[in-house]
């Protein structure tokens, strides 16, 4: 059986790891590669294995970095099925077609500009129509329902609690080279215990191989109480200086959880009336996903909602979820205090990018940073605080106040990497750690041989092969 890393190899984003087996090959993920431009064309764009021969695809969760090249790899030739939860099929319906939309749009924004300069015009990556037919390749599993997707490979998914639908990835393998029985787990994106809405990991028993991410391995994470305070903080600062709050968060899980937490501090009255809005399409659908899910919430979260009478988490007084071009483009406008919440998460396409053109030189303002941002992005370039950030290819000079927030983190951290890893009874022969950056992979690499007491760690480099 062999093992080969094509994406999130050293780095957070790109997540796509193909299992040779039996004569046949199985992708897990296919994610979009996020960071310099042009190279995140180039690597998006050309596949680095042939799509026709990949069999079966299984998707840990429907982030971009996860999902968001299904498209363009259906459109290469992939004729197999697509496994995943039922809530990651329906999040994907809506996620696709909107990473598709906005590829269009930045490429005809782009365009406008390369034809005053004479210059070719960009095609997308790909297109609505690509995306939508990517959807009829899908094929839904529930959590803990074992399903045979080929001869000899059995699916298992459990919850990750990393956002809604997220899946920890169990492929029971009869080796039939090695006469052998092999449990090879792939963690996806772990969340972080304790916080709201979501359930935690779900601790797995055993592992014969493993593949982990990685991503905050040599980190902890603020307390989410802690960071419940400085969002209050950071709102009533940029209030009294007159200010607006601009925050690039992910459509999927980030946006609710903010939401969540302002609906909880507006009800407590611990910050001013004031406007909130959230402009991305993608995330007023996908709260409507949310919202019609309240089967997965935790304990806090419907312990919060009890005491208030039809309420629903993601709306409340002051907050407006924008919907037209028109909506948004109204924001910019904006000359009182408020807060605007839009993707992407990186700040790396859609309507955020926008927002900051138009704000980002105002001191009276603050860029709130929620989540991870993958070196090069722009979102990266913002939180280091450079002084000049490029955006539309136009530089900007960043006056605008710049917070970071990490207690809404989605991933665990390096306390619950480590627990979640330290509770699996049998011990991986072999541990694979992806999804995360030099820094990171080495802690966690040491803290798994230390602490957990793994042998076999191994950290692969961009299109390595593991014979496992």
């Amino acid at each position: 059986m062999k093992l080969t890393f094509h994406g999130a190899a050293r780095v957070v984003t790109g997540s796509q790891h193909l299992i040779e087996v039996n004569n046949r090959r199985i992708l897990l993920d296919c994610g979009l590669y996020q960071g310099k431009r042009d190279e995140a064309n180039a690597r998006n764009k050309t596949l680095p294995f042939n799509a026709g021969e990949i069999d079966i695809m299984v998707l840990s969760h429907a982030h971009i970095d996860h999902s968001g090249n299904i498209p363009n790899l259906v459109k290469s030739g992939f004729k197999g099925d697509i496994y995943a939860t039922y809530a990651t099929r329906d999040l994907c319906a809506t996620m696709l077609m909107d990473s598709a939309h906005i590829q269009e749009q930045d490429a005809e924004y782009v365009n406008k500009k390369r034809m005053r300069a004479n210059q070719p015009p960009v095609e997308p990556l790909y297109t609505q129509e690509d995306a939508l037919k990517a959807l009829g390749y899908f094929h839904s599993v529930n959590y803990d329902r074992p399903t045979q997707i080929m001869p000899g490979v059995t699916l298992s998914y459990v919850d990750a609690g990393h956002m809604l639908g997220s899946a920890i990835v169990t492929l029971h393998i009869e080796d039939h080279e090695k006469s052998r029985d092999v449990t090879l787990v792939f963690s996806g994106d772990l969340g972080q215990p304790g916080l709201p809405i979501l359930r935690d990991p779900t601790v797995i028993p055993a592992a014969d191989i493993l593949i982990m991410e990685s991503t905050y391995g040599d980190r902890l994470h603020d307390k989410y109480g802690d960071s419940i305070k400085d969002l209050e903080r950071i709102v009533v600062e940029t209030y009294r200086r007159g200010g607006i709050v601009i925050v690039p968060a992910f459509a999927v899980g980030r946006t609710q959880e903010l939401v969540f937490a302002l609906h909880q501090l507006s009800s407590a009255n611990k910050i001013p009336k004031l406007p909130i809005y959230v402009d991305s399409p993608l995330a007023v659908n996908v709260t409507a996903v949310f919202s019609a899910h309240p089967e997965a919430y935790d304990d806090e979260t419907r312990a919060f909602l009890s005491g208030i009478k039809g309420a629903d988490p993601f709306g409340f007084e002051g907050l407006t979820y924008t919907h037209s071009v028109e909506e948004s483009k109204q924001l910019n406008f904006l000359s009182t205090p408020a807060v605007i919440i839009s993707a992407s998460g990186m700040a790396e396409a859609g309507r955020i990018q926008h927002h900051l053109k138009n704000h980002i030189e105002d001191p009276k303002n603050t860029v709130l940073i929620a989540g991870y941002q993958a070196e090069n992005t722009l979102g990266r370039k913002i939180q280091d605080k450079q002084p000049v950030v490029n955006i539309f290819g136009e530089p900007y000079h960043l006056r605008a106040q710049v917070e970071t927030i990490t207690g809404f983190s989605g991933h665990a951290d390096r306390n619950g990497l480590l627990g979640w890893a330290g509770e699996i009874d049998k011990r991986p022969r072999q541990t694979f750690l992806v999804h995360g950056e030099d820094g990171p992979l080495n802690a966690l690499a040491q803290g798994l041989k230390d602490q957990d007491g793994y042998e076999n760690v191994h950290i692969p480099n961009l299109h390595e092969m593991f014979e496992v």
